[in-house]
This record gives C-alpha cells, structure tokens and sequence, in this order.
C-alpha cells in the first residue's frame, strides 16, 4: 500500500495557517485571475481557485489518459476532414440548433471554395472522470473534447510549485516528491509557433480572438509571452475588431489593423452569446476564408460537438477512421461513457423512455461548449416531456451520468471562508497537431489539468465559478 495520504490533513491550527501561506504562494508563482468586479482591469487581481491540497488519483487511469491522447488528435483531425460524416452525423441537429446551423453554413460555404490553406492546427483538451462501477472498479470515461478554446494550459503550468510549497510547509515530504511536472503552456506554444512558421512570413502575427471580459486573461498570457520569447508577434483583437478593420487582399491573406495574421487563435466564439451581431459572423466567415493558419477551423470546431462525440461511440464508427488499427480503436473505445441519440425515430424514442425512467442516471446535454449548460435529474424529466414528440429534441444528446468516488479537500476561493468539503475532480489531457496538407508533422500529449469542485455542484468550471484548480498525486 502506498504511503501517500489516505485523506488530506484535517488539524485546524495547521489549515488556517496553511491557507493565507497558500494564497500568497498561489500569487507569487501567477495563478491569478482578475476580479468580477473588475475584470478588464490589470490594477486589482486576485489568486485563482485552487485547492489546499492535491487530489489522489490513480495512476493507471491518468497514464491511460496520457496514452490515448494522440489517438485523440489524430481522430479529431480525420473527422474534421470526412465531410460526408459531419454532414450525415449533424444533418439532424443543425435543423433544430441555431448555433450549430450557423456554423455548418460557414463550414459549407468555406468548403464550396478552394482549399488555399493547407496547414492544421489543433490544441484540444479532452476531459475525464473516474468512474466507479458497483464491483468497485475504477475506469476511465470521457465527458467531452474541447478542439476550441481549451482553457488552463497557462495556470495549469504553474499550480504544481504552488502545491509542492505547500506540501512542504506541511511537511508532507513524500507527498510533495510526488507533485508531476506539467507545463502545457510549452506544449501548445510548440504547436503555435510551428503553424506560425509554416505560414511563412516572419512579419504576420498570430492573432488571439478574444472575449470582451478578460477575466482569464493571464492564463493567455503565459501562451503569448512564450510566443514572444521565440520572436513571434502575438495581438488580441476581438470580433468587434475583426469586424471593424480586418480585410482579405486578392490573394485571400488576413489583415486586421494594417497586420497579416498568420494565425487566428480562437480564444472566443465558442457559445451563441459571443456572436454579438451578424457583423460576428461576417468575421468569422472572413477569417474562415482567410489564408491565415484558424485554431480551430471551421471544420475542427465542428468535429468537437457533442453529436458527433454520441456517434462516434456508434459500434463500427470508429473503425471508420481507423480501418487498420484495432488497438487504437480498443483504446479510444475503452474511455466512452454510454452515449445515445435523441434524433426522431425509434432509436430516440427508446432513449427518450430510457431517460424518463431514470433520470438521475443520466445526463442531457446540448451542443454547448463552455461549462453550465448540461441538465440533470428531475429537470430531465421536464426537458424531455416537452420536446418527447418533437424533433426540437434532436438539439441534445443523452449520457450515462458518471459515477466517482467523493474525496475530501479545502477548496480556496477569493472571498469565502475554507472548510473540509467532499469534492469530485475531472481530468483534462491537452493535445497538440500540426498538419500540413496529408502530412501530419506534430501529434503530441502536452500536459494535464485536474479540476475539482464541491459535489454538491453537478456542471461548471473554474471559468464559471465552480471547479478549482488541482494537481494529481499518483497513487
């Protein structure tokens, strides 16, 4: 039996200590966010969520996680470029969900032109959590892929020396020997910097789309300054810039304010709400068309719907995509969570009944991406009996509702007081591809997040006010 911690230390003296000394830490190594009140302002910042503590987790479960990350990339990439499936697989939905309409429509248009821009780049980030089945196994289940806007690569690089002080302090030795390195910040610049240098220009830039509230805007900019560091230029610029000064010469390259963009980082445009105005999506069309090297295109946003990841988990899909590769369709397989179409017919009505019978096994999920959108337990129930007999139902897709095992940690959030909480954790696993025409020159794993919230919450992020920062202790 290992000897790292069974549960986390519980003497009071020794927590209230530990937390102002935690705080500090947490602002000396820049896990820092903005204030609510504040959020676009660089004079009044504050730590980021975090946990006192670092979370146990298996670890053949996070090396498995590890391993089938690249498999991940490379599945998402051969989706983003089979345009008989996405067609197929969301012809059903795009009827139903506005967003997911608008996008498909660009995605369409962009596709009856041209291809011009040959090189692909993907930083995703796929999210897990430990499963635990009534014989007591522990396995592996994806919740989603994030291929836009996968968030905490930055901060995620700096909470394992936060934690190792910590330790430390505590005198908890071993435990702190057991803190992995991470930094997916190094990871991901890798990828941006590869695709900025096969764009070709050493004067464009690489341009971060970015929201109008900046709260999260030093975990950007841990990504930006390394890109400086290698003399690539970065910008931020938001829709409303885009839509204001962004042009397409005749040779179709990008400029916004008088700058080439060589690559459009989409750090926004991943929800309805970010599309303020049709100007929006003028621009993203814009982009989309543009020789500039998009992260993600069009195409690769589309692949990370949640209808696609149902129909992935089809028997034989994946099989699809790697018709000579059994073990790597056994690998990807192995971390689907049971996942069941809503579209009109009898397989939707089963899932309907299915659903209505036992709502507190499931979770309904729509084509959102950014955290507090899913629908749980009883209002399951009313979702459903309103749209059982309308094809508005095809908008969702259904899902086993994970079940993990509650540990016990001090979570440490700006303004409320600390005390003992049981708490559920999910892991994220970031990738990184560059492909360049049918050459896939860069498919890496680059790091991990772990998040953890109080189990009382059922969906959100740190983005959201939910989830904390954490760092996995193997075991």
């Amino acid at each position: 039996m290992s000897a790292i911690w069974e549960e986390v230390p519980r003497d009071e003296n020794l927590i209230k200590h530990l937390q102002e000394i935690a705080k500090d830490t947490a602002l000396l190594h820049g896990v820092l966010m903005r204030t609510k009140e504040s959020p676009n302002s660089p004079e009044v910042v504050s730590y980021a969520p975090f946990t006192l503590f670092p979370t146990r987790v298996p670890r053949t479960v996070f090396n498995q996680a590890l391993a089938v990350q690249t498999h991940f990339n490379r599945l998402v990439d051969q989706v983003s470029q089979d345009p008989a499936f996405l067609e197929e697989t969301l012809a059903s939905t795009i009827k139903v969900d506005d967003f997911t309409a608008r996008l498909f429509s660009i995605y369409r248009e962009v596709r009856r032109e041209s291809q011009l821009q040959k090189v692909v780049l993907g930083l995703n980030r796929s999210d897990y959590m430990l499963d635990q089945s009534p014989d007591g196994r522990t396995s592996l289940k994806q919740i989603e892929i994030n291929t836009i806007a996968a968030s905490f690569g930055g901060l995620a690089s700096r909470t394992p020396d936060v934690h190792r002080h910590i330790l430390k302090v505590a005198n908890q030795l071993e435990e702190r020997n057991q803190i992995l390195d991470n930094n997916p910040a190094e990871g991901l610049v890798r990828g941006l910097a590869k695709a900025w240098e096969l764009y070709g220009s050493e004067r464009a830039v690489v341009m971060f789309l970015v929201e109008e509230v900046q709260r999260n805007i030093y975990d950007h900019r841990y990504v930006e300054n390394e890109l400086w560091k290698k003399n690539i230029p970065v910008i931020r610029r938001q829709f409303e810039d885009v839509c204001r000064t962004g042009s397409l010469d005749q040779s179709r390259k990008l400029f916004v304010d008088g700058r080439e963009i060589a690559v459009v980082y989409f750090r926004n445009g991943y929800m309805p709400q970010n599309y303020t105005s049709e100007q929006s999506w003028d621009a993203r069309l814009m982009m989309e068309r543009s020789l500039a090297v998009k992260c993600p295109d069009i195409s690769t946003h589309l692949a990370g719907t949640k209808k696609v990841q149902q129909e992935l988990a089809r028997p034989g899909v994946l099989e699809r995509f790697f018709p000579d590769e059994p073990e790597t369709v056994a690998q990807i397989r192995a971390t689907f969570a049971g996942l069941y179409t809503l579209d009109m017919g009898e397989e939707g009505d089963k899932t309907v009944a299915m659903a209505l019978a036992n709502p507190d096994r499931y979770v309904l999920k729509p084509q959102r991406e950014g955290g507090g959108n899913n629908i749980y337990g009883q209002e399951i129930c009313e979702v459903l009996e309103k749209l059982k007999d309308s094809r508005e139902r095809s908008a969702y897709i259904l899902m086993d509702k994970i079940q993990p095992i509650p540990v016990q940690n001090y979570l440490l959030r700006p303004g409320d007081p600390i005390r003992l909480k049981s708490c559920l954790s999910e892991l994220g696993v970031f990738g990184a591809y560059v492909r360049k025409g049918k050459d896939m020159l860069f498919n890496e794993c680059v790091g991990h997040l772990l998040r953890t919230k109080s189990s009382e919450y059922a969906d959100g992020g740190v983005a959201a006010g939910v989830a904390v920062l954490d760092n996995p202790l193997l075991f």
